[in-house]
């Protein structure tokens, strides 16, 4: 019997069209790399980004041309009608962008604020608070994002010092833990005495160790009701990244916690960004949070399947799959809950494709050269002869034709 996940109660925070916390599904947000002067290339990322489901896509704002460069991008993307929401990231120096190109918060969405780096002593809160009276004047959301490799170093300081004066003091890794939280709440604190709403804020406390952020956002959920945004900070490449990333989010999520994702994986040299995006969806369909497109079962091979005919054809459908979901989305109402199964053997072939709401078994070494196909847990049809890939995908369109149409 499946497990229904209980969500931490937080507020609601709108950023256009997009709901993030209560019981609003967990939102996938990524980020572009590209120089954000570059109009022209970065408008093609958000697109490509948007398009393989990102619901919410971060921009880097560092230098009065990117600034700039914001409206521009707002604009071909409004005018390609692409409608993804913008995030602004700013460090250092976003109060003196935003002053010069008030333009450009009008255009983002939302903005990320970093305590750590937004300034120092007085200054800290009074660039604090000017980044913060945008928000409310254009009614943005904010993300305050803490980071483990940018804490605010006079808080950490502060705390330090007040630790090594108590009489049994707490490890330096236990002031730190504190330390990020008590940057994220105070710093959210001081944006609702600035005049930014409750139901305005989102926070993060993202760090790089699994373990580390697991325990920061098990505490950081039981202090406050903001929305929460997840995610390891320099996840890694490859496996990696990826392995890092899904044991993180998926004990939080699992426990309810987490309202926003990103997976934030080093893409190969010259690989496309959106795989971080693909990731995230399939973290929260594997845990039932959500579902994006039909998932293929496919069994991992053995000395009964020899062949590769399977492997082929599994990758095939996720490809055929995926290229044809933009389309299917529209057409088809429910079709992201669909389970396509390819298998390879008679030993689970036949009981996974029943399983399955449609599905193939092939046939292993030495079983008769024969495919049965299932719909819906029934034996429709048996497939032969040498193009049984290409007749399969074109009984897959007719089921979703038939069931979803």
């Amino acid at each position: 019997m499946s497990q229904t996940i209980v969500r931490h109660p937080t507020v609601t925070v709108a950023i256009d069209h997009i709901k993030v916390g209560s019981d609003h599904p967990v939102v996938v947000q990524s980020m572009t790399n590209t120089d954000t002067e570059d109009v022209v290339r970065t408008v093609q990322q958000v697109v490509e980004l948007a398009k393989a489901g990102s619901e919410l896509v971060r921009i880097t704002v560092n230098t009065r041309e990117a600034a700039a460069a914001v409206p521009k991008i707002r604009q071909h993307l409004d005018e390609i009608g692409c409608d993804v929401p913008l995030i602004g990231d700013f460090h250092f120096n976003g109060h003196k962008l935003l002053t010069e190109h008030p333009e450009c918060a009008q255009a983002l969405s939302k903005f990320r604020i970093n305590p750590g780096n937004v300034g120092k002593g007085k200054r800290r809160d009074e660039q604090f608070a000017k980044m913060i009276e945008f928000a409310v004047e254009y009614n943005k959301a904010v993300r305050i994002g803490v980071n483990w490799g940018s804490l605010d170093q006079e808080l950490l300081a502060s705390m330090l010092d007040e630790n090594a004066n108590l009489t049994t003091p707490l490890a330096v890794e236990e002031v730190m833990h504190e330390a990020l939280i008590e940057s994220a709440l105070s710093s959210a604190k001081k944006a609702e005495e600035y005049g930014l709403a409750h139901n305005k804020i989102i926070i993060s406390c993202k760090l790089s160790r699994v373990q580390d952020l697991v325990r920061t956002y098990q505490d950081l959920a039981s202090r406050c009701d903001y929305p929460l945004h997840l995610g390891l900070t320099e996840a890694g490449m490859g496996s990696k990244g990826i392995v890092a990333s899904t044991a993180a989010l998926s004990i939080l999520l699992q426990q309810g916690i987490g309202d926003t994702i990103r997976i934030s994986l080093t893409p190969e040299p010259g690989a496309k960004r959106e795989k971080e995006v693909i990731v995230g969806q399939e973290i929260l369909q594997s845990l039932g949070l959500r579902s994006f497109i039909p998932q293929v079962v496919a069994c991992p091979g053995c000395g009964r399947t020899t062949s590769e005919y399977f492997q082929h054809l599994a990758a095939n459908i996720e490809r055929y799959i995926r290229d044809n979901m933009p389309d299917w989305s529209l057409k088809y109402l429910g079709v992201e809950e669909m389970s396509v199964a390819v298998m390879g053997c008679v030993v689970n072939g036949p009981g996974e494709s029943k399983h399955a709401n449609i599905g193939i078994s092939l046939p292993g070494n030495g079983e008769k050269p024969v495919a049965p196909v299932y719909e819906d847990g029934k034996k429709t049809v048996t497939l032969r002869g040498d193009d049984i890939g290409e007749q399969f995908i074109a009984l897959v369109d007719q089921y979703i034709e038939r069931r979803y149409g």
